[in-house]
């Protein structure tokens, strides 16, 4: 009983960590620490102590090769506005610490379809508001938990 309490109240403090993440990074263009760790140690612990369809092995191979990735994705970016000024720099920081994170969380194939439906939908969400910003945090979060719920349930 105490079990599932517990594993109820991670999964509220992890949704809670998202919804904070997702707003920063929709306002003010910054994905906040303060909330990303706490995300990253809940996703440690529903991994180690609970039920999860993701072994820790393949949660840290997903989270460093997603961290790696985006990092050389992001430096080409910033190695291209180096030589043209009309380059913005797409991904920051912040955006490659919730990829990590999001890969501690899903494992590869879950990072996999959450990078994609991120992307697709982010895209299409700048193309329909004809922005130049389009925040990654909020459609990567929810690709997030889509590519949870079809592991869970259909691989």
């Amino acid at each position: 009983m105490i079990y599932n309490i517990f594993f109820i109240l991670l999964l509220f403090g992890a949704l809670f960590c998202a919804w904070h993440i997702s707003y920063a990074d929709f306002r003010r263009r910054i994905i906040p620490d303060v909330y990303l760790f706490p995300l990253l140690l809940i996703g440690l612990i529903l991994i180690n102590y609970f039920p999860w369809p993701i072994t820790l092995a393949e949660g840290a191979i997903a989270a460093a090769s997603g961290y790696v990735l985006a990092l050389i994705i992001g430096k080409i970016f910033v190695f291209a506005k180096r030589k043209s000024n009309s380059i913005d720099t797409p991904i920051g920081m912040g955006d490659i610490k919730l990829i990590s994170v999001g890969g501690l969380w899903l494992g590869v194939t879950g990072l996999s379809l959450a990078l994609v439906f991120a992307c697709l939908t982010g895209g299409i969400w700048g193309l329909v508001k004809k922005q130049k910003f389009i925040p990654f945090a909020p459609f990567f979060l929810v690709g997030g938990i889509l590519s949870l719920i079809i592991i869970m349930f259909l691989i």
